[in-house]
């Protein structure tokens, strides 16, 4: 059983930046997401990114705005994911959750798709 643990979040004007961690239990050799989820609103994928080769996919809205990058400790030591967020808007607040191993087949950003998830961490922009 994997475990993420999410870190980074709080509170920023709009304008501002923020980084977002995500720290693995093991190695994991496989894609990792950050997805985002809005007051009484579905998970959304915000970027996914592949821990062997950083191959990374974002969603529109946040293209030129936000980069996903992961790190490994060592050889097969643990991953650590994260999302630098910059020019945040306030329609970016939301509480963002890291997720990996995702099935074979499925969307590299739908929430469906990832079988192991972190218990969030909320990111507010004020305007």
């Amino acid at each position: 059983q994997v475990s993420l643990v999410e870190s980074g979040g709080g509170s920023v004007q709009a304008g501002g930046s923020l980084r977002l961690s995500c720290v693995t239990s093991e190695y994991i050799r496989d894609w990792m997401a950050w997805f985002r989820q809005f007051p009484g609103g579905e998970r959304e994928g915000v970027a996914a990114i592949y821990t062997g080769d950083s191959d990374a996919e974002y969603t529109p809205s946040v293209k030129g705005r936000f980069t996903i990058s992961v790190i490994t400790a060592g050889r097969r030591g643990p991953n650590t994911m994260y999302l630098q967020m910059d020019n945040l808007k306030p329609e970016d607040s939301a509480m963002y959750s890291c997720a990996a191993v995702k099935t074979w087949g499925r969307s590299r950003l739908s929430q469906g798709s990832y079988t192991y998830w972190g218990q969030g961490t909320q990111v507010t922009v004020s305007s």
